[in-house]
């Protein structure tokens, strides 16, 4: 029997060393749990939130993981993101990963929903990700190569992949604004694929975080109960598939949208 070296690594297959990492809304919920994941797996990680405190206290207690940075800013404007663009150049020649995370949700009954309101959260969840995606395709570019592509992750919702009806919520942009996500992931990874970047969207289900709190307070048996393995999302279930997608083991994955919900979608 003739045996086959093995050319897989598996030592090497999910890390992060010596990479460069932009998360977006990195302060809490999904944002920090992906940032706790990636400074165990070896990068630098940037943070950006639009609150400055919230920001630093979060870089700060992340910091003994490794390099965690605090970048506040508002990426829902056009300045915000330029200031936003010109920092991390100051700091980093390349980009090696950039998570758009920052989102918003707002609901309302139909009849009622203000149009403000509407704009506010399209306004961050989806063309926010395209244009930082844009400002920063440069500094993706310089990291990028066949080998080893510089990834873009986008994280959507499994809102945006069935219609909502677990819970009342009237949450119609941010429904809207996932789905749009996920297509413009599609979308810019057949654009960016050629320059040596893979762009992914990640639709997580449930996760305990500030902007499912009240949510999980009223609904949490219900939204249990929808789903097959009847329980919410860990922590290291959400930094798992960010990982994954960022490393050399996700280096041909391109233009997915991945549920992590446990399957209610599914059901």
């Amino acid at each position: 029997m003739i045996r086959r070296m093995s050319t897989i690594d598996v030592s090497t297959l999910f890390s992060l060393d010596g990479k460069a990492a932009l998360i977006t809304g990195g302060s809490r919920g999904i944002g920090r749990m992906i940032a706790e994941g990636y400074l165990q797996a070896g990068a630098r990680v940037y943070i950006s939130a639009r609150k400055r405190e919230a920001c630093d206290r979060t870089a700060a207690e992340l910091s003994s993981m490794g390099t965690c940075v605090s970048l506040p800013g508002d990426v829902s404007t056009a300045e915000g993101r330029a200031a936003l663009v010109e920092e991390l150049g100051s700091r980093e020649s390349a980009l090696h990963i950039l998570v758009n995370n920052a989102g918003a949700n707002w609901a309302a009954p139909f009849g009622e929903f203000p149009e403000a309101g509407f704009r506010k959260v399209i306004d961050l969840n989806l063309n926010a990700v395209y244009f930082l995606t844009q400002d920063l395709a440069p500094m993706l570019e310089q990291a990028a190569s066949a080998e080893d592509p510089a990834r873009v992750i986008n994280v959507g919702s499994m809102d945006g992949v069935h219609v909502p009806t677990i819970i009342p919520a009237g949450t119609f942009a941010y429904s809207s604004s996932k789905a749009g996500v996920h297509h413009l992931s599609r979308c810019l990874a057949v654009e960016l694929g050629p320059r040596h970047i893979t762009v992914n969207a990640i639709a997580p289900g449930y996760f305990e975080s500030k902007m499912t709190a009240v949510v999980l307070k009223q609904y949490g048996d219900r939204i249990r109960q929808a789903c097959p393995l009847d329980r919410i999302g860990r922590p290291e279930e959400m930094a798992g598939i960010a990982i994954y997608l960022a490393s050399r083991a996700g280096a041909y994955t391109n233009g997915a949208v991945i549920p992590v919900d446990g399957g209610t979608c599914a059901n």
